[in-house]
């Protein structure tokens, strides 16, 4: 998991892990993170994890959230960023990889209509963490100029959408995979129907809808 080591002036007040799929961060006390300071709003920004996969996305705050002295409202984090909030540093140390761990990998060559997914990984089917095992799960889009594009899900993270628009991630977890609202306004839909949470389990022959795609999800049995 990341984690994030907030400074001021140079010096290390505290490290936060992010363990929660949503950690707030402002100057009230109800915060995950609170840095009780007039500069920082009540409630200033607010972490999203996804995975691997970890956004940041300023609340309408007074002063503004800044990474690596730019200014944002909604970002990727990526090892080694330093999110800027008043006088306060929070400097964000992502996953280091490693022979047990599996990174999301974004292919190089563009994805169709604007869709990136993860590169396969070999094997996949294997046993997960516990002794379970899952079947290959793959993507068909149904409409659209790449009607009929499939693609394996093979990574244990494989996000899918267009940045900007309507992005969302497929987790493969050892009970099973499950969808996750990554960005946009509206959530994706599942057989027609939006998230009604941030996350929703998948089962095969489900039809999932993202900035106007459709797309089938599949178990290879």
């Amino acid at each position: 998991m990341g984690k994030l080591v907030v400074s001021l002036d140079g010096v290390v007040i505290k490290q936060v892990e992010l363990t929660k799929d949503k950690t707030t961060l402002g100057r009230r006390p109800y915060n995950d993170i609170v840095i009780d300071n007039l500069a920082v709003s009540g409630e200033h920004a607010v972490l999203q994890t996804a995975g691997d996969l970890v956004f940041i996305e300023d609340l309408n705050s007074t002063n503004g959230t800044y990474i690596n002295g730019r200014a944002i409202r909604r970002q990727q984090l990526a090892h080694n960023d330093t999110v800027e909030i008043g006088k306060y540093k929070l400097r964000y140390l992502g996953h280091e990889a490693g022979p047990d761990f599996e990174r999301t990998q974004a292919l190089r060559a563009p994805a169709p209509s604007g869709f990136a997914h993860t590169a396969p990984l070999p094997g996949a089917g294997s046993p997960m963490p516990g002794g379970a095992e899952l079947p290959v799960a793959t993507l068909k889009v149904l409409n659209g100029n790449a009607a009929g594009h499939e693609a394996q899900l093979g990574k244990i993270v494989t996000t899918v959408g267009k940045p900007g628009v309507q992005v969302a991630s497929i987790t493969r977890r050892p009970s099973g995979y499950v969808l996750t609202h990554v960005e946009g306004s509206a959530r994706p839909s599942v057989n027609g129907a939006p998230l009604q949470a941030d996350t929703a389990p998948l089962r095969d022959g489900d039809v999932i809808e993202l900035a106007g795609t459709q797309m089938l999800f599949s178990l290879q049995r």
